[in-house]
């Protein structure tokens, strides 16, 4: 399955970061990690900080799947509000969620300074705003749950969004203090390299054909019918894991982003903020740290490859369409733009844990708008998984739920 397509930003501002070598011959190691994106390389750290003999593999490129294409807000929002999550999942599961998430984000800000990170992690506020009048109310509801359960929020009327952000056409919304963004195709290299460094072997274009559970060990047979024996594998896989997985657990949707031109001040308003709509699909923006102005949003179900390509230029004017309504006199200067594949829970949550099909193995794939933070959750319930340890969130994380 192709998961980005056409310019992706991160991947041509950074150009070939580095270069790892495919299998060549039978390996053996405690754990095996299948995905070398940002989830890969963050469960990687984890398991070699852990003490395991760890190896990842990769089918493409290292990074080069849907890592090239993220476009790295770091929310503790999940997609969906805490209110509705509250009403599906019960309050004690909702509100650990979306703590997890606020979590992550500072987890992963001690992590950028742990191997010295220079992808650009940055502290942000996040403004989720009413984008139809008709939304206000339970966007108040939301607002409302979320300061009970402690967050650090403001309700924004219309008024003073216009005023400290400059946009228009809004029905007033919710500020958050917590938040973030990063370079998350730069920072998953740079994890990578700093553990390979202490040991992790990492091979890209190494395909896993099938897997043999055999007296306590996985055997791994790649394309080329070399065997990895592991004692756990890790499924690090993101949306693919629909072509493993038989039932059906995720929605596949596509979506869009565009990134402007290099402007150093005509974003001074939002530059140090997250911003999102209350449209459905909804839409999202934010700076990059090179001073571009990144949008997004406009998902619809994928079907293949070569249909979400095709609408490419569609939704860039779909896009910018609904940047004119907020800012009616910004001439936005396109620079990129590219699509890519994500998948869309019915809860909003991730699948982390075990799956009754797949033996001596857990799986580890953070949906939706929150994939990275969920995946910084996922070190922490993967580690607790090797001892043999449970988790308060598993039963909101697991298969099956």
């Amino acid at each position: 399955m192709n998961l980005r397509s056409n310019e992706p930003f991160w991947l041509l501002k950074n150009g070939l970061v580095s270069s790892y070598p495919s299998l060549k011959s039978d390996e053996e190691c405690d754990v095996l990690i299948i995905g070398g994106g940002i989830t890969g390389s963050l469960i990687a750290h984890q398991m070699m900080k852990d003490g395991y003999h760890t190896i990842i593999i990769d089918k493409r490129e290292i990074c080069n799947g849907s890592t090239s294409t993220t476009t790295s807000m770091l929310q503790y929002e999940i997609d969906v509000p805490l209110y509705k999550l509250t009403e599906l999942i019960g309050e004690k599961g909702a509100c650990e969620s979306y703590k997890a998430c606020s979590k992550s984000i500072d987890d992963l800000e001690m992590l950028t300074k742990e191997i010295k990170s220079r992808a650009g992690f940055r502290r942000k506020q996040s403004l989720y705003f009413a984008s139809r009048k008709k939304d206000v109310s339970w966007l108040i509801k939301e607002y409302e749950i979320r300061k009970k359960t402690g967050f650090e929020v403001s309700w924004l009327e219309p008024g003073d969004i216009e005023e400290r952000f400059t946009l228009q056409n809004t029905y007033g919304g919710i500020l958050s203090k917590q938040g973030a963004s990063i370079d998350a195709f730069k920072f998953a290299h740079e994890l990578l390299r700093f553990n390979r460094n202490k040991g992790l072997k990492i091979f890209d274009k190494t395909e896993i054909k099938s897997v043999k559970y055999l007296k306590g060990y996985n055997f791994a047979l790649t394309e080329h019918g070399f065997n990895i024996k592991a004692k756990k594998i890790i499924y690090c896989v993101g949306y693919e894991s629909t072509t493993l997985i038989k039932e059906d657990f995720v929605n596949l949707k596509s979506t869009f982003a565009t990134v402007s031109e290099i402007d150093t001040a005509i974003f001074k308003n939002i530059e140090n903020t997250l911003v999102w709509n209350t449209d459905a699909p909804y839409m999202y923006m934010r700076t990059t740290d090179d001073n571009r102005l990144l949008i997004g949003g406009r998902d619809e179900d994928f079907i293949n490859p070569e249909k979400r390509d095709a609408s490419l230029r569609k939704k860039e004017k779909e896009i910018l369409r609904t940047l004119k309504k907020i800012k009616p006199d910004f001439k936005f200067y396109t620079d990129f733009v590219w699509a890519g594949t994500f998948g869309e829970t019915k809860d909003g949550l991730p699948y982390i844990g075990e799956h009754e099909h797949f033996k001596n193995s857990y799986f580890v794939l953070g949906f939706g708008g929150n994939g990275i933070t969920f995946s910084v959750t996922g070190m922490e319930m993967a580690s607790a998984f090797m001892k043999n340890k449970k988790h308060k969130l598993s039963p909101y994380f697991k298969f099956g739920r």
